[in-house]
Order: C-alpha cells, then structure tokens, then sequence
C-alpha cells in the first residue's frame, strides 16, 4: 500500500512513522489519530488515485484540512488520512463576477488577503481563519461571526469540484447564480464532512470590501432589549450589520483572566455585553463629513444615544480607531482558549435555537444545570443575531455519566424550542449519540441510503455523521 501510495505521489508527500506528528492530534486533543500513512497530493487526479486506489483495497480514508475542527471529524485510526495542505492555490479572482476559483487547501486568512487586494472580501470568517482551509469550511458549513449578513457557507459557494469513492471526480464547478438541473449535489456534499466524497476545489462568492466599519461594545440590561437593539440598528443601517455578538460577564472575567494585557469592555463590568460591528460600502455611509464624522459611525452613535435615553442601554463604547476595533475582536474570538484552556472538565455544545427563544433557553438550561450538578458553571458566547450559542459548561468533576446528563438535558431544551443540537460545528465524532437520540429517524434512514448508494464499502471518513443503525 505504501509504495503504491508513493508511486502516485511521490515518496516525500507520503509520511510515516513519526513524520505523520503533525496530522495526529487536532486542536482539542480530544480526538488522537494513528493513520496508515498521511498523503500529501497535489491535484485533484492524485486524490483520485488515491481514493480509487483505497476503494480497490477497502481501504479507509480520511480527508484532513487545517485540523481545527472540535468534533472529531478528522481522526484516522487505520485509514489513509489525505492531507489537502499541498492543494493550496487560488487559482482565480474574478472581480467582475465577484467569485474565486480556489482548491480545498487554500488557507482562509490567504482567501481573505487576496480578496482584499481586489477590494473585495470573502465574507466566511472565525478564530481558526488562521489555519483553518477552504476544504474543512465547505466540509462542515461552516458558521462563523458574519453569517447575520451573509451567510453560512454553504452560501457562498457556487461550485464544487469533489472525488467520489469510487476515485471518480465529478465537475460541479459551476459560475452560475441559477441552475435547476436536477438534484443539488452541491449541497449534498457541503456540510457532508468527507463521508460522501472528498472536496477539492470551489467556486466561492466574493462581496464588495466595506469602506468603513463601525464597531461597539454595548450592555444591556437583557438579551430580549439586545434584539431590539439589533433590529433598530438594521433599520437605521439598510441592513448593514455585520456581527451581533453575545459574552456574558464570567466570560469577559475568563478573558481578562488569561493575559493580564485583556481589558474589560467597560469601565464597570455587566452581566451581558454585546459586540456590534456595522460595515458599509456605499460612498454616502463612508464618506466623512465637514466635522470628520463618518456616516455609519454617526448611525450606530446616535442609535445607541437614543436607546439609552429610552433606558435600553447600560453602557456602550465605540471603539475609535482599528486597534479598539481588533481588541473587541480579539475578546469575542479567543472563546476556544477561554472555555478550554481553564483545564476544566467542560460539556462543550454548539447549538441553535430561534433568535427570541436564546434566553428562554438559557433561563430553562439554568434551572436544570442546579439539579444536575449545582457547582457547574456556564461558559458561553453566541452569535446572538443567529441564534447560534456555544453552550459550554464547566462542570464540577470529570464525570463521563455528568457530561452525557447536561448534553441530553441542552439537547432537551433546544429541541422543545424547536431548535438545533449542531449549529456550525459539524457532528464528527462528537455528536454521534446525539444524532442516534435526536436526529429524525427517516432523516436518518435517508441518509444511510445515501450514503450506501455512494460509498458501498464505506471507505470515506468512516465513523463520522451518522451513528450506527
């Protein structure tokens, strides 16, 4: 396997032994792997080779982006983990039709930078955008802090060049903003994490570069008047909000715990603080007036000046200048380091619920955390103008049968609001027994078909997305 491996490759590309270190633990550490080999292609025919190759031998394969994942969906006990590092190029900006042409390995933050110098942006946007890869993004539909405007990933992608687990590749690499030729298989793929066929290049939409940026952290005295401010702000801005961020007082104190460098928002502190970022393109938004005031600003200042006169607002500061915008930044993205760097054992969940249904969840999962462990302490941010919290919760001991209760309990209490127990994160390993408890049955049903009907032998990301029948 090994040699034939190299002859498709070349023998660098196939590591081995300990030169695989790299591609054997994610971020979390949660999940370990001890793969075959790690392979490094550098086209799409190779990755063809490859899967065709393992298809031939019932070999497992395991796709791996930039490892960022928090659900497990990269480990590769006894299979092929395929490395789309190599698979890096952007191979086209195309600032008349707004789009870029990239292959799976393409680095997020690279995407960014390239758009940018076309005056455009590639809205998708997180913590991980470091490191994190276009394959990994479109693999999980990825979420991020920018989804209030624009979206989930799945749209921003207009096409998709896969391989299939018969090495087959299928061209869906589609430019087109309309076609209704059939199924979608597209979107069957995006979000799919690998199960059904490996990712290697998209078709992405890009979005005009906003001019400037206005940028605040905002208390409130409840997260019901914090929807008010969103919606007031939509209005005053044409719908030009970008982030609607939500971190409650022990996050900020968490913080501020992990660098003596992290200030707090406010001169006092407050039980729920909002970061709000408004982005706007159009010349008469951006463009300063006689005093220096630029436009957006003057809306987001004036919005916050008359909530407050109505009572509605606690407190809030516009940050003035790009180091005050990136330090609000910088507090809402580091939630990783804050809700898993504290080493305690933790019940990390990603869950959605409607927008006006978040403190009524929060509220009932309060009540429930008391009688299920009365010491454990919720850790929480959320993408509050989506309704997506990540619900994480310190518990008081590591105790497998306790991280399952509060897990089943979080779940309880999303589903009667009719909402999500998987947000943006992905299922991977992680969400196993939630989809096997939750997920509807002929869902689940029609998507074992799939599956079957696809991959027969089940050699792609084993494991992963849907639990045993």
């Amino acid at each position: 396997m090994i040699d034939k491996l190299q002859a498709i490759v070349g023998d660098a590309n196939v590591m081995t032994g300990a030169d695989r270190a790299r591609w054997m633990k994610e971020w979390t550490g949660y999940f370990p792997s001890d793969p075959i080999a790690v392979v490094r292609p550098g086209s799409t025919e190779e990755v063809a080779a490859i899967v065709k190759l393992a298809n031939e031998t019932g070999t497992p394969v395991v796709p791996v982006s930039g490892n960022t994942g928090l659900a497990g969906g990269t480990q590769a006990n006894g299979a092929i983990a395929l490395s789309l590092d190599r698979m890096n190029r952007i191979r086209e900006i195309r600032p008349a039709a707004r789009t870029a042409i990239v292959e799976a390995g393409v680095i997020l933050s690279d995407l960014h930078a390239a758009a940018e110098a076309q005056g455009l942006i590639f809205p998708l946007t997180f913590g991980a955008k470091g490191s994190a890869m276009i394959g990994g993004a479109l693999s999980t539909n990825a979420g991020g802090s920018n989804v209030l405007r624009y979206g989930n990933t799945r749209d921003l992608v207009l096409g998709v060049e896969a391989v299939l687990p018969t090495g087959e590749i299928v061209n869906l690499m589609s430019e087109l903003h309309k076609d209704n030729s059939g199924y979608n298989l597209k979107h069957l793929l995006i979000g799919a994490e690998g199960t059904l066929g490996i990712i290697t290049g998209a078709v992405l939409k890009l979005a005009p570069k906003p001019q400037a940026y206005a940028t605040a952290m905002v208390a409130v005295p409840s997260l019901d008047q914090a929807l008010v401010l969103l919606n007031r702000l939509q209005e005053a801005t044409g719908g030009a909000v970008e982030a609607f961020e939500y971190m409650p007082r022990n996050y900020v104190e968490a913080h501020m715990g992990l660098n003596p460098a992290n200030r707090a928002p406010f001169d006092a502190m407050h039980d729920i603080n909002i970061m709000v970022e408004v982005g706007a393109t159009a010349a008469r938004d951006v463009e300063p007036g006689p005093d220096g005031t630029v436009p957006i600003a003057a809306h987001l200042e004036q919005t916050l000046a008359d909530m407050f006169e109505e009572g509605l607002l606690l407190d809030a500061v516009v940050a003035q200048n790009q180091a005050q915008r990136q330090a609000m930044w910088e507090r809402r993205e580091a939630a990783a380091e804050v809700v898993l760097g504290a080493g305690k054992p933790v019940s990390n969940n990603d869950i959605a619920v409607p927008l006006d249904k978040v403190s009524v969840f929060l509220d009932r999962m309060g009540a429930r955390l008391q009688s299920l462990d009365p010491e454990a302490e919720p850790i929480l941010v959320a993408h509050l103008g989506d309704g997506n919290v990540h619900y994480a919760v310190w518990l008081s001991k590591e105790d497998p049968a306790l991280k399952d209760a509060v897990t089943e309990a979080v779940e309880d209490e999303v589903l009667r609001l009719g909402g999500s127990f998987s947000a943006e994160h992905g299922i991977g390993q992680g969400k196993l027994s939630s989809m096997a408890r939750r997920k509807d049955k002929v869902a689940l049903a029609a998507m074992r078909a799939i599956k079957q009907a696809l991959d027969p032998k089940g050699i792609l990301n084993p494991g992963k997305v849907l639990p045993p029948a």
